[in-house]
């Protein structure tokens, strides 16, 4: 099994960027996805120009357990089928939920490795998918909306930003919302990783998990995790090692997590001792607007003391 944080953390492989005519693969890797939503989706990929092809069981819905997309290695086969068809630049999740766990390791992850880069997009379950991208196949992916979602659906900004990174990746290189603000001040470069935290912490001590974060910025948002939760989790991430070298934090939405100012004060009380750049409500998750972040890629987080913008400033192109 390749892995690769076995030392500093380097940039992955950078897919090409998408143009008109682009054909791109919809898979549902964890829960089933409403019919309504993956239609509107979809005629919003092809008003973008693009060819959208469904995956088989991307309709599907598990027999007995109804919160997963059909059987796992059903999911498997559509995610290693749309990545190793060559017609296919990007391969874009329908939604998260859960169920990604269950397949992971039945995915034929030396395929995916040499059938090359391509653009992947999803958020929440899907964290634990691009860090699997990441450790066993060496690739950049993308920690952006899915094309079933409602705040893919709703929000213009978040489709928008997903559409410039996809197709002019140089122009969006600048992340982060006005709400973005300074937890730790400081500055601070790695390579990007990360998402969900509970599925960050849900991964660690598993085949392929990542051991260590030196060299490595990281980026994470929840949903759904009261502040004892997001406590306890953030403890399991310090308390194995995971966060052993980081460089600096950038936190996203906590949608549904209970009242900001406790979510805040576990993270300053978690995060806080590191001693290094902790950036707040920098605009990507769960939230109503999610920006689009490049993972895999190097970075400069800068949390300035003085109250200026707080950014994340991706230094290579997301995609080639």
């Amino acid at each position: 099994m390749t892995r690769q944080d076995d030392g500093p953390a380097n940039p992955l492989a950078r897919p090409a960027r998408l143009r008109p005519g682009s054909r791109v693969a919809v898979v549902a890797p964890s829960g089933p996805v409403p019919a309504d939503r993956l239609e509107e989706g979809l005629a919003v990929l092809r008003d973008w120009g693009l060819e959208p092809v469904v995956g088989p069981h991307v309709r599907s819905t598990h027999p007995e357990l109804d919160y997963l997309a059909g059987t796992d290695t059903d999911r498997a086969a559509d995610l290693q089928a749309a990545w190793c068809d060559p017609s296919v630049e990007a391969v874009l999740c329908a939604r998260g939920g859960f169920g990604a766990h269950r397949m992971v390791d039945l995915v034929d992850w030396a395929a995916i490795r040499a059938a090359g880069p391509k653009a992947f997009v999803g958020y929440s379950d899907i964290t634990v998918l691009h860090e699997a991208f990441a450790l066993r196949a060496g690739f950049a992916t993308l920690h952006g909306p899915m094309v079933a979602t409602e705040t893919f659906l709703k929000d213009a900004p978040t489709r928008e930003h997903l559409r410039a990174t996809l197709f002019e990746p140089e122009t969006v290189r600048t992340l982060g919302l006005a709400s973005a603000g300074a937890l730790v001040p400081g500055r601070a470069g790695g390579v990007l990783y990360g998402g969900c935290v509970s599925l960050l912490a849900a991964d660690t001590g598993t085949p392929g998990g990542r051991s260590h974060a030196r060299g490595n910025l990281l980026v994470i948002e929840d949903t759904g995790e009261e502040p004892y939760r997001l406590d306890g989790i953030l403890t399991r991430l310090l308390r194995s090692g995971a966060l052993a070298g980081v460089a600096g934090v950038a936190c996203g939405s906590w949608q549904e997590c209970g009242p900001y100012e406790k979510i805040r004060a576990v993270l300053a009380d978690r995060l806080g001792p590191l001693g290094i750049p902790v950036v707040e409500e920098l605009g990507f998750g769960h939230g109503t607007t999610a920006l689009t972040i490049p993972l895999g890629l190097p970075a400069v987080l800068d949390a300035p003391a003085d109250g200026g913008r707080c950014t994340l400033t991706v230094q290579v192109p997301a995609l080639l």
